[in-house]
């Protein structure tokens, strides 16, 4: 009979938590290849690489 504690290496695995976290760096490198796109056809004059560090940081704050 059990008494409470339990050896988590017995529970079935879920792939639920690393499916997410794959999902989320697809989506932030998608949302990053475009964003970077979009600066380049539109503001080619602009400091790219200061661009998409504030987009990077906006991208944090949204997707945890």
């Amino acid at each position: 009979m059990s008494d409470g504690n339990f050896n988590r290496a017995l529970l079935p695995h879920t792939p639920l938590e690393s499916g997410l976290k794959m999902g989320k760096a697809m989506a932030r490198k998608a949302a990053q290849e475009a964003f970077r796109e979009y600066l380049e056809q539109t503001v080619p004059t602009c400091d790219l690489e200061a661009e998409m560090l504030c987009f990077s940081r906006l991208l944090d704050k949204r997707i945890k």
